[in-house]
């Protein structure tokens, strides 16, 4: 994930509030399926 995708999920969560899910990822603009497919392994959520 490179700044300004990085940048678009920490604005999301400010207005949304915490990600319960990897899956709550796919709601951030920009951060399409794909992208989150290849990232997802190395996700983790408290």
């Amino acid at each position: 994930i490179g700044p300004a995708r990085a940048a678009s999920i920490v604005q999301y969560r400010a207005q949304h509030g915490p990600f319960r899910s990897v899956e709550d990822l796919g709601r951030v603009p920009g951060l399409g399926p794909a992208a989150l497919a290849r990232v997802r392994e190395h996700l983790a959520l408290p």
